[in-house]
């Protein structure tokens, strides 16, 4: 296991010595070798699995069969190197046949928020032709309710040779089952293993399938359920915490108005023994809570009023604190904008609220300079924009105007960030408050 410890408890290790012990899956094919699929594709294979990664990113593919990362992870590249160099872990941009198939593509959602499904169709017409008698297929992505179902549709037309789970035969072909992944980005090679995991199929024995797989890798808890239940589940989790979010992100903006501390206030109030208020900051990014809620209000626009709002409280935070920015910010001067992730210590720019913040104040005769220490160059959004560029720490805070701190990344911590005497500063996320 690379040297890696999954688990200190004895119970745990005599649980990690019986799902080594019961493997039931001789080769495995991931779809999708990001953020999720490339450490799923890992820890899988460090039970002795044969894997199959695919990816259509030819620079991912070519990276991981050398035995490195294309992404940041703790522990995760010496994973992969165990893996790659076992031979039991190889990446490919062709689907191959193998037992079980595992689906971590991105389910984005479209301009009027609706959700977006083209790749999770796309990397199901890529097994279609592989498919055999007793394969089972498991989606991992976050998905609205219901698209385990259109995948066994899609593949049913595709291949009307195989009968399908929840095609309402008794003793499907092929079976099918959603079990979404519930990992936090910086501990994601840990929680694969040891977080619990829900397990739902389009039968019974889909169900049963998919959680004797799992229990291959998993320590935690396999909570068997149906499929259904299993994506509004992964649904609800995340749009749990953006509502939450949302409330603290909202009590900024009041504070901000009555001139008022919300740290403070926030701090005073969870002395309350049953008040948890979480901390606001610039908004709300990365493939899951800026996304999933979205995919519960398409499916009950009228019942979702409370997640609906809190979206767009979440998403309205980016343009708050540009219009502070604005407010200090000199005409023609400088802005160093600290952090470009959608939170602290990765390199994950998806959604982030950091980005859109930048976006917003590009265009305005500003000059910004963005400080991400875990990216080489700028994302897509800001890379053809002529007033952003990509500075060092020391650069930015010597020439700007006023420093924005976006991201609490412990780069800039430990009074990495002192502002001279004059110099303006928006703090998004309390990281000089709190030093």
């Amino acid at each position: 296991m690379s040297g890696l410890t999954w688990t200190t408890s004895e119970a745990g290790k005599r649980k990690a010595a019986e799902v080594r012990g019961a493997s039931h899956t001789a080769v495995c094919c991931v779809i999708g070798l990001g953020y999720v699929g490339l450490p799923t594709a890992a820890v899988v294979a460090s039970r002795g699995i044969k894997v199959i990664g695919v990816d259509v990113n030819e620079h991912a593919v070519d990276t991981i069969n050398q035995g490195k990362i294309h992404i940041v992870e703790p522990d995760l590249d010496m994973l992969v190197h165990a893996a790659v160099s076992s031979h039991h872990l190889r990446a490919t941009t062709k689907t191959e046949p193998a037992d079980v198939f595992m689906m971590a593509v991105p389910t984005p959602f479209k301009e009027d928020h609706q959700p977006d499904l083209k790749y999770v169709e796309a990397a199901t017409r890529s097994i279609a032709e592989h498919l055999v008698s007793g394969n089972l297929i498991i989606l991992e992505s976050t998905s609205p309710v219901g698209t385990t179902e259109k995948m066994a549709k899609w593949l049913a037309e595709m291949r009307p040779d195989l009968s399908f789970a929840g095609s309402g035969v008794d003793k499907p072909d092929v079976f099918l089952a959603h079990c979404p992944e519930r990992i936090l980005p910086g501990h994601v090679v840990r929680e694969l293993v040891e977080n619990d995991r829900i397990v739902g199929g389009l039968c019974a024995e889909s169900t049963r399938r998919a959680v004797a797989h799992y229990r291959q890798f998993v320590l935690g808890n396999c909570l068997a359920t149906d499929a259904r239940s299993a994506e509004l589940a992964k649904l609800v989790e995340n749009s749990s915490r953006d509502v939450n979010i949302a409330f603290a992100n909202e009590l900024s903006l009041i504070c901000d108005k009555l001139d008022i501390s919300v740290w403070e206030v926030i701090k005073l109030a969870n002395y309350h023994p049953r008040v948890n208020i979480l901390t606001p900051g610039a908004g709300v990014g990365g493939h899951c809570i800026a996304v999933d809620p979205w995919f519960i209000v398409s499916s009950a626009p009228d019942e979702a009023r409370l997640i609906h709002l809190a979206r767009i409280v979440n998403d309205g935070k980016p343009v708050h604190i540009a219009d502070k920015v604005r407010a200090l910010a000199p005409s023609g001067g400088k802005i160093a904008c600290l952090g470009l992730a959608y939170k602290a210590n990765i390199d994950d720019l998806r959604e982030s609220p950091a980005v859109e913040i930048v976006k917003n104040l590009s265009g305005e005769g500003y000059e910004i300079l963005a400080v991400e220490p875990h990216v080489d160059v700028l994302p897509d959004a800001l890379a053809l924009k002529q007033d952003v560029t990509l500075a060092s720490l020391a650069d930015a805070l010597a020439e700007a105007d006023v420093i924005v701190v976006l991201v609490s990344h412990d780069a800039f911590k430990a009074g990495a960030v002192k502002p001279r005497d004059g110099q303006a500063v928006v703090d998004a996320v309390n990281l000089l408050g709190a030093e």
